[in-house]
């Protein structure tokens, strides 16, 4: 070989070990655009989806759910029913901690007491763990729960609490933010939370299941829509999720991404003030406070209800990535009844509905929601509110973060807001939006409006407590039939959830909506 060809096949090869270096460290690291703010990293602080999505990438739970929203096995590999009231729990041998603990028993009796002692929780854990009145270790690897009475969901409830190491368990919400308390058994380790802007981890090498492909990820904070898909179009970040709808196209027809598509369990709908007296956001038409709370009255629910054009919503502000609810869950959900069908838009029988309820003249109302959330979630406030204005509720919006939404909802200050929910079924749903609110039981933790109906509640625990799944679906079926017909809240639409990311990557598309790192891969 001349010295010639032997310079040439040397630069080439340098450049080859270049370009492999350059594609091997980006490889390695993956920037995600995240839709909603985080919180806090506490795992058991703040029951909000960006939260529990930031908690999968460091903590587990005993079941995972897949991204079909079928339950699967966690940290427990198995379990089952030993009696009416007892079930049993075997734990994956050899996992540890981040800190190098193995994971036992007593870690998982620690994380489960641990949301009861969060008292000043704006969304707390305690409705997945409120049915264990006691639990026996039985060995390290195995523990037994007692419920009081007979209850099929606890496997589904328990894939809610994130199992931290008993060292953690006795720390602070302070000490979770901190990175302090940090120790989890999950694929990646915590490196930082820098509030409203990004969390970073690292690769966990120790983990006891498939390794992620990423040694580092950042998930940035991108609220803004036009700022998610900016970061996306200028390299920035490697994938987003939350498309909004109008962008939805044009990325699809750039070559440079693509999206991963799939009807989300997320029904987005409205909550309505059923138990005061007076509400403080029902005005007359001097703006004067209503002294009675028109949205009380079911014939005003109805109206409010006929007054919203779904399908104009779904096609004009969500671009079709979108479809009319009739029911707190997708039809793809366990105790979908689909007897029910979205509300037709009828603004005259609105009206008349109005003027049967006393309000021939109409009243004022405010509508709260979050602006940075859900999808386009602003723009389906105005909407509605300009609908409700033409049947003579003359609607004001006011709409806030989401971290200051929540924070006040859960203070009762709002009479008509929105809210989004997935769940793995009807009565899981009910039982956090509808069921009368009780603390002790569980009961209601979203139930904004205080929506109160024994008939609801008592099929609500019949279904519970079932373990033959046709029976618990016909209860389940006729308990959010009862609660729809009776505007218990107000259905809007199902979302269809959407990620874009660089063409070379791929997602698992998930029904429950949330972007985990690991789950991305290089093509």
């Amino acid at each position: 070989m001349s010295r010639f060809h032997r310079r040439f096949v040397a630069a080439l090869f340098a450049v080859l070990l270049g370009a492999l270096a350059v594609v091997s460290a980006h490889a390695a690291e993956l920037r995600i655009g995240l839709a909603a703010d985080v919180t806090s990293m506490d795992p058991h602080f703040h029951n909000i989806g960006p939260n529990n999505l930031v908690a999968w990438h460091v903590f587990e739970a005993l079941t995972y759910v897949d991204e079909n929203a079928r339950l699967v096995p966690g940290l427990a590999t198995s379990w089952r029913a030993i009696d009416a009231t007892t079930w049993e729990f075997k734990l994956r041998r050899g996992v540890k901690f981040h800190d190098g603990s193995e994971l036992t028993a007593a870690d998982v009796v620690a994380s489960i007491e641990r949301p009861a002692r969060l008292i000043a929780s704006p969304g707390p854990f305690t409705t997945f763990t409120k049915p264990i009145v006691a639990m026996q270790i039985v060995d390290p690897y195995t523990l037994r729960l007692k419920t009081a009475a007979p209850y099929a969901m606890l496997p589904y409830d328990l894939n809610s609490i994130f199992i931290v190491s008993r060292k953690a368990a006795a720390m602070s919400t302070a000490d979770f933010d901190s990175g302090k308390a940090m120790i989890g058994t999950g694929p990646f380790r915590f490196v930082a939370f820098k509030r409203g802007d990004r969390i970073e981890f690292a690769r966990n090498d120790r983990y006891w299941g498939a390794k992620p492909q990423w040694e580092r990820v950042t998930l940035r904070i991108l609220t803004s829509d036009p700022a998610r898909i900016a970061a996306l179009l200028a390299g920035d970040v490697d994938a987003i999720e939350s498309i909004p709808p109008a962008d939805a196209a044009r990325l699809k027809n750039n070559p440079k991404f693509r999206l991963e598509q799939k009807v989300s369990w997320r029904t987005i709908f409205f909550t309505l003030d059923q138990s005061r007296d007076a509400t403080p956001f029902a005005t007359d038409a001097g703006g004067k406070p209503l002294a009675k709370n028109p949205l009380k009255d079911a014939r005003v629910r109805l109206a409010i209800s006929k007054a919203i054009d779904r399908r104009a919503i779904d096609d004009r502000i969500m671009d079709g990535l979108a479809t009319p609810a009739s029911n707190l869950v997708a039809p793809t959900i366990f105790g979908y009844a689909a007897a029910l069908k979205p509300e037709d838009y009828d603004p005259q029988g609105a009206k008349a509905l109005l003027a049967q309820a006393g309000y021939p003249d109409g009243f004022g109302l405010t509508l709260h929601a979050p602006n940075n959330r859900y999808a386009n979630d602003d723009q389906i406030a105005q909407a509605v509110a300009q609908m409700l204005t033409r049947i003579g509720i003359r609607t004001r919006v006011e709409t806030m973060p989401a971290a200051v939404y929540f924070s006040r909802a859960r203070k009762d200050e709002f009479s008509f807001a929105m809210l989004g929910w997935g769940s793995f079924s009807a009565d899981l749903a009910l039982r956090s939006l509808v069921m009368t609110p009780d603390a002790s039981r569980g009961y209601g933790a979203w139930n904004w409006g205080h929506y109160s109906n024994p008939k609801v509640d008592k099929l609500v625990i019949e279904a519970l407590a079932t373990t033959d799944n046709a029976k618990r679906e016909a209860l389940a079926r006729d308990a959010m039939t009862l609660a729809m017909r009776d505007h218990a809240v107000i259905p809007l639409h199902h979302q269809i959830a959407t990620w874009a990311m660089r063409r070379d990557l791929a997602y698992a598309a998930r029904t429950d909506e949330y972007t985990f790192a690991q789950g991305f891969t290089q093509r």
